[in-house]
């Protein structure tokens, strides 16, 4: 499996290294611009990565120019990341995370938040010992559910990340700052405990926020509410690819000019009985309960379905110009992105992943990227035999020569140890 080079995934430059590295963004005015070449130094070492197709988070490219057709030229209308914030199995610190990724560690164990003995499956990726003091009150942090503290934990870091915590977050225009964090699930264990109430004890001892926190738009909510920000706010839902959905409209409300900054990403807590139960159902968790550390194992022969982890990951994504004015450290830029439906079953994808092929292609056509740029894949990894077979297929649709992509799965790193073989694999949705 090929792994990302970089001791950190964090650099802080000031913003006139960051102009030296980017000569059209020395001067804010589009037609000051040239969009045939960008540099970025992301990482305290040199490769040769150009540019990255991702279908979850992305890492950066370092100190070399390449060509950019049809670009974004307005300051105003490109986006870049200033800030990362996260909640995870490897902690709530952003380069703890990001050195245990690189050293392959494992995520996953057997769980023990319930009684999982009687379940097929047996393990996750469970957070344990999740402490969100100084980021949420002791009143609020033992009524909300676990997606609502992790969402908020996960933005206020990624704020204060962007030189954007306490005090600072009163120099810019709250009206066009908005927030759009997503999850697939919602607050799952709020509504399962209502459900029970219910069931139980009758109707009035269901809690009054049974309805507030099970829903799926109340992270972005809550996080709109604590930090004053009134710009566009909501949620998406769309299982796996849901944070990326998150991201792409994000950006596309900078884009618009109807912000100028989003908070952006994904919170999930669903290791709980109804969680874990509902997708043995569906067949799609891996059973490997002998061992779990690498039972995520996609494109391998062996591999027998996913394996469910919790957590949050947020962006702060602003205009160019908005980042500069402020000082922000600029981590990436996001260049373009794509969303569409294979329109064909609703766990499995098309076989020939013709849905992700286009996908991909309608992605590079918004970034202004080719596929001979390409150099580095982040793949969904679903580690399910009808997936992985199509990632496959799409990427070979895409992308005639794979011979220089380095080609990994986070997720397989985030959620166990990877089985030592190399994979090939895509599913994208953005470009940065």
């Amino acid at each position: 499996m090929q792994a990302l080079q970089s001791p950190t995934l964090r650099f802080s430059s000031p913003l006139e290294s960051i102009r030296k590295q980017l000569p059209f963004v020395s001067d804010p005015k589009p037609n000051n611009a040239n969009p045939q070449t960008i540099s970025s130094s992301c990482s305290k070492k040199k490769n040769k990565n150009k540019i990255f197709a991702s279908s979850s988070s992305s890492s950066s490219t370092t100190n070399t120019t390449i060509s950019l057709p049809q670009r974004e030229k307005d300051p105003k209308k490109r986006v870049v990341i200033t800030g990362m914030g996260l909640v995870s199995v490897f902690g709530n610190d952003v380069d703890t995370y990001y050195d245990r990724l690189l050293s392959g560690e494992s995520g996953i164990s057997l769980i023990d938040r319930f009684d999982a003995s009687k379940f097929p499956t047996r393990f996750a990726g469970q957070i344990r010992d999740f402490n969100a003091h100084g980021y949420i009150d002791g009143k609020n942090d033992r009524r909300l559910d676990d997606c609502l503290r992790y969402c908020l934990v996960a933005g206020k870091k990624a704020l204060e990340d962007a030189k954007l915590g306490a005090e600072l977050l009163s120099t810019i225009d709250k009206e066009r700052a908005g927030v759009l964090v997503g999850t697939g699930m919602g607050g799952l264990t709020v509504f399962s405990e209502g459900v029970k109430a219910l069931i139980e004890k009758g109707y009035r001892k269901i809690t009054p926020f049974f309805i507030p926190y099970a829903i799926t738009n109340m992270g972005s909510a809550l996080l709109g509410i604590e930090l004053g920000l009134m710009g566009p706010n909501y949620s998406i839902s769309t299982a796996c690819a849901t944070s990326n959905y998150c991201f792409y409209a994000a950006a596309n409300h900078i884009r618009r000019g109807e912000a100028d900054m989003m908070i952006a990403g994904g919170t999930e807590a669903a290791i709980i009985p109804i969680g874990i139960g509902g997708f043995v159902a569906c067949r799609a968790l891996s059973q490997r309960n002998d061992d779990p550390q690498t039972a995520s194992r996609p494109w391998d022969k062996d591999r027998d379905g996913f394996v469910m982890g919790e957590g949050a990951g947020v962006l702060v994504m602003e205009s160019l110009e908005h980042a500069m004015k402020r000082n922000a450290p600029i981590i990436a830029e996001y260049l373009g992105g794509a969303v569409n439906c294979d329109a064909y079953h609703m766990t499995d994808p098309r076989a020939d992943g013709l849905g992700v092929s286009s996908c991909i292609l309608r992605s590079l056509e918004d970034a202004g990227v080719s596929p001979e740029e390409v150099n580095y894949i982040n793949a969904h990894a679903t580690s399910t035999l009808a997936g992985d077979l199509a990632e496959v297929n799409a990427i070979k649709k895409v992308f005639k020569n794979t011979s220089e992509i380095k080609i990994n799965a986070t997720k397989v790193n985030l959620l166990s140890l990877p089985h030592k073989k190399k994979y090939t694999h895509i599913h994208t949705l953005f470009i940065v």
